[in-house]
């Protein structure tokens, strides 16, 4: 029998959504094939120290009444000292001990400083193989103006919208508001670099734009304004090939708005009701292929790997791509494996395969 491949799976962060990281580590955690794999838990804190974690998914499963979180518990994980070494080591009650060699990581990280190409830049450096996509892809995806930026340029529908810097809103306001005022209402305000919808906004009278865009600021620098889409809201996931091999899309998921304004984090991630997932979603199969094949185009054109979530919305003129997440939730509601498992591979094979194309993008 082959020795197991070793995983260092990488979760929390510094970022707004560092709790949903941990519940998806718990995910992963929960479903990795131990008969394939040793997996080390690495846990970044909220002010970004590396730590060892126990191997326990119940430690950081999700909870509407305590959201998990990665405790600073006095170790320290040390990264190889050059590109020449795959050796991860602890530093525990001032003794350094070695944790061995790693095959692969597993950067389950969302929002800043960690699915915006900041670790995938880290893990360059010292050359160590990880799963999803490299430094530019992640940034792309990572910032809702270059995403929508590059996919226009490629020729794939996005909703209009209008990027506001801090100094601009300090500086100049009234210009905001009018610019907000030319896109129409309701229109929504979002952070640049942020996900799970974290200080999102729904703007449906001008009184409420001024306090939308400041809970935006609160999350980034720059901000976006943009047209509400009227449509179906539904989601494809997306799975890069190995090198050679062509990208492939999974069915789609839809999300059933029906007591809410939009899919909020709450309706994400603690499961508060009006939201329905439907998966697959009801569409014919002219449908399914115009969505899988754009699916695909928008996560070529940001030059993606390993994997994505591409999430549109379908208007009576056709389907509009509202964002692509290059590292997706794998909580036990997230459609990404959802998708997956309706298309016929199971959240452990997912991972699986995910490793794998790593693996062989490496090689």
């Amino acid at each position: 029998m082959t020795d197991k491949l070793v995983v260092a799976l990488l979760f929390g962060g510094r970022s707004s959504e560092h709790s949903i990281s941990c519940a998806t580590a718990a995910g992963v955690l929960t479903a990795i094939d131990r008969e394939k794999y040793d997996v080390i838990p690495i846990g970044i804190t909220r002010d970004g120290t590396f730590t060892l974690q126990p191997d326990d998914a119940s430690l950081f499963a999700l909870n509407a009444e305590k959201l998990p979180t990665v405790e600073d518990n006095g170790t320290r994980i040390l990264w190889p000292e050059n590109a020449s070494t795959h050796e991860l080591s602890v530093t525990e009650n001032g003794v350094t001990r070695t944790l061995g060699n790693v095959d692969v990581v597993f950067p389950i990280l969302h929002g800043p400083w960690g699915e915006d190409g900041t670790v995938q830049g880290l893990l360059e450096l010292v050359d160590l193989p990880y799963v999803g996509s490299g430094v530019l892809a992640s940034a792309l995806g990572m910032d809702k103006h270059f995403t929508k930026t590059v996919l226009q340029q490629s020729g794939i529908p996005v909703a209009p919208w209008r990027t506001v810097t801090a100094f601009e809103w300090r500086t100049d306001p009234d210009a905001v508001r009018a610019a907000a005022a030319e896109l129409g209402l309701p229109a929504f305000v979002k952070p640049a670099r942020a996900g799970s919808s974290v200080g999102v906004s729904k703007v449906k009278q001008a009184s409420e734009l001024d306090a939308a865009i400041e809970t935006a600021f609160a999350e980034d620098d720059r901000v976006l304004i943009e047209s509400s889409v009227a449509g179906r809201e539904v989601e494809i996931a997306v799975l890069g090939g190995r090198p050679g091999e062509a990208s492939r899309a999974s069915v789609a998921g839809e999300i059933v708005v029906t007591g809410r304004d939009f899919y909020d984090f709450a309706a994400k991630y603690l499961d508060a009701p009006g939201i329905d997932l439907v998966c697959p979603a009801d569409l014919t199969a002219e449908e399914l292929a115009t969505m899988q094949a754009l699916g695909v185009q928008a996560f070529d054109a940001i030059g993606g790997e390993g994997l994505a979530r591409v999430d549109f919305f379908l208007t009576a003129d056709g389907f509009v791509i509202n964002e692509i997440n290059t590292m997706p939730g794998f909580t036990p509601i997230s459609m990404f494996p959802r998708c997956w498992q309706e298309s016929g591979l199971s959240y452990p094979a997912l991972i699986d395969e995910l490793i794998s194309v790593a693996l062989a993008r490496a090689a």
